[in-house]
């Protein structure tokens, strides 16, 4: 850092569907939920990640909550204006006689077109940025999780987010083959709001299904250590009444099966495309999980029983991309041919 690095700001930010998370510093700064809350009246902000995350689903006809992002690119462009500004800001509580030039690191799905990459440049941009660097989602897990991306060795990371699931094929600092598919943690909540509804008559909000997969969501329907049935409250479909109903996590299993059958299918066809020293590779390290939507239970051992390869869980597997971003902005110079 120079005599004038006041000046200008360095931050990485994971700009995921579910949750936006900032570094500054090596420190975790910001981490909410990608979500504002927007008074319809003068399209002002009112609130935004956990305070607009728990107005969702409960306002009036004056408020409306938006999640500027689906399926990991941005949906709606002023919201996503909007919420990336009010999260630096977070950062920036302190009143300044001006503000610094921000130079960013964001993350971005590695199957982004130039239209959404686009997208989130022009947000950044927009938000305050100066020098804006993008890194590929499974690139940045790679780092955060400690594997040196530069040496000739083949691995294999997949960070299952909220949008979207990652899966890539990583050796001398490149990606050599991946797959970015729309079947991540917001696809699992679908599902479960759709087997409520069909099987137990009931219908749920996205808050409430959210709860169902961190509270009893699995990916097998034997686990050694079961968790507790989740009570569900809300209206009967056909009679409008209040019900109760417990749900197991075997019912978990059973309606998130197909989804992850589609993930298993898109980690067997990465594999097919591996070159065969890389996918010797692949075997003997085994494969890296990564991303809050691979928090299901048993969702390792699912894996590693259908594909015969061992998965290991990053230690932190929600901020491994956030940590992976922060350490690229630390050695932009190193890191260079990875960005955008």
């Amino acid at each position: 850092m120079g005599i004038f690095s006041f000046l200008t700001q360095e931050i990485a930010i994971d700009l995921g569907t579910a949750n936006t998370i900032i570094i500054h510093d090596d420190k975790i700064v910001v981490d909410e939920p990608s979500i504002v809350a927007i008074d319809k009246l003068n399209n002002k902000l009112i609130a935004i990640g956990e305070k607009a995350r728990q107005m969702h689903g409960k306002t009036h006809e004056n408020i409306k909550t938006v999640r500027p992002l689906r399926d990991g690119v941005i949906a709606d462009f002023d919201a996503a204006e909007q919420m990336i500004r009010g999260m630096i800001k977070m950062l920036n509580n302190k009143p300044k006689w001006f503000s610094p030039a921000l130079k960013m690191v964001v993350c971005i799905p590695s199957g982004s077109t130039e239209v959404e990459i686009r997208a989130v440049r022009d947000s950044s941009e927009h938000a305050g940025g100066r020098d804006i660097y993008m890194i590929y989602e499974p690139m940045a897990a790679a780092i955060g999780i400690g594997i040196d991306v530069e040496i000739p060795e083949g691995n294999m990371v997949i960070d299952i987010g909220g949008g979207t699931s990652e899966i890539a094929v990583i050796a001398l600092g490149g990606i050599v083959c991946n797959k970015s598919i729309r079947i991540a943690g917001d696809g699992f909540t679908a599902d479960i709001q759709a087997y409520m509804r069909h099987q137990h008559n009931i219908t749920i909000g996205e808050r409430t299904a959210e709860n169902i997969k961190i509270n009893v969501g699995s990916a097998l329907p034997d686990l050694e250590n079961p968790p507790a049935d989740y009570i569900v409250r809300g209206p009967n479909l056909m009679t409008a009444m209040p019900i109760e109903v417990p749900v197991s996590y075997q019912e978990i299993a059973h309606c998130l099966d197909k989804s992850i059958s589609k993930i298993e299918n898109s980690i067997l066809n990465v594999l097919e495309q591996t070159p065969p020293e890389l996918y010797a590779d692949i075997v003997t390290h085994g494969i890296y999980l990564a991303g809050g939507g691979g928090l299901l239970r048993g969702l390792d051992k699912r894996f590693s029983d259908k594909i015969n390869i061992p998965f290991h869980y990053a230690e932190d597997p929600i901020h491994a991309v956030a940590r992976g971003t922060g350490i690229a902005l630390k050695n932009v110079e190193k890191f260079s041919f990875l960005m955008r």
